[in-house]
């Protein structure tokens, strides 16, 4: 199984930005920890503050691989071209996000994304991408 996570803007702050937020763990160190448990999956990872290289990405891999896992950061609440990015593609995607959303301001509790992904996760920290692994074990 090929699996791309791809992580839209300020994620590569992790481990520094809010981490009462976010937590302490930077994401390079937790993809290694990732890697480690799922050897039988292939695990891809991408990372852009810049809208347009994140729907480069999924158009790259979105025929290809057997999903990708979003966390497209502040775009989730804004990005139609995302959303469309998706809709475009027939590799399957799950919506992640680190903190529980709908605990936050008003205008994070609306995604363009949600409607567009096959399911959504959020508010388990780091987990939130292992528990969208584990989604796509169970369906393939």
């Amino acid at each position: 199984m090929n699996l791309v996570i791809i992580n839209g803007p300020n994620l590569n702050l992790l481990g520094k930005r809010e981490p009462e937020i976010y937590g302490h763990e930077n994401f390079d160190s937790y993809l290694e920890i990732l890697k480690m448990r799922y050897p039988e999956v292939t695990l891809d990872y991408f990372q852009s503050n810049i809208e347009g290289e994140l729907i480069d990405k999924i158009h790259q891999v979105g025929f290809s691989a057997d999903g990708i896992i979003l966390n497209a950061g502040g775009y989730t609440h804004t990005s139609v071209a995302i959303a469309d990015a998706i809709s475009g593609i027939t590799t399957p995607t799950i919506e992640v996000h680190i903190s529980n959303v709908f605990k936050r301001e008003d205008f994070r509790h609306k995604s363009l994304l949600s409607p567009v992904a096959i399911g959504t996760i959020g508010g388990f920290g780091l987990d939130s991408y292992r528990l969208a692994i584990e989604a796509f074990q169970k369906q393939h």
